[in-house]
């Protein structure tokens, strides 16, 4: 299967990778979710827009001191994250810091290995921000930037 997707025009393997994503939040399993984006960011916190989250997760620019950690590949709140947010397939998030790992340009978010581990790191890093699903119970240090759902 894989290598009849290879020989799709860039075109067709785009629209099937978008029918792809369409067909997992059709079946629920992802529709009905929420991500929080927070952070341990003291007593001023910022306002985030979506773009900006990107941005800051993606290693664009930004004017905000923070830190952003991400869940390893293949938790379902990264996919939601990686869907909601960034706006890109794991793939394409993994060939994009492939690329700037090897140009040496952006490192990745420091990752971390379960929602639990993410609210640690959080807590023990000031100036750090990550996701967490919505219905997370969160310790007072830590603030709501961001909510996708």
């Amino acid at each position: 299967m894989g290598i009849l997707i290879k020989l799709l025009p860039t075109g067709w393997r785009r629209t099937l990778g978008a029918l792809l994503i369409s067909a997992i939040y059709s079946t629920g399993s992802l529709a009905d979710s929420q991500i929080m984006v927070v952070a341990n960011v003291g007593a001023a916190p910022p306002a985030l827009e979506k773009s900006e989250i990107r941005n800051l997760f993606m290693g664009g620019v930004s004017q905000l001191a923070l830190h952003p950690v991400a869940l390893t590949p293949g938790t379902r709140e990264r996919l939601i994250f990686n869907t909601r947010i960034v706006g890109l397939t794991e793939s394409r998030v993994q060939s994009y810091w492939a690329q700037m790992r090897f140009s040496g340009r952006e490192k990745p978010p420091v990752e971390v290995d379960s929602v639990n581990a993410m609210i640690r790191y959080l807590l023990n890093n000031e100036g750090s921000v990550g996701y967490v699903p919505a219905n997370t119970p969160l310790p007072a240090e830590l603030t709501v930037l961001y909510k996708a759902g």
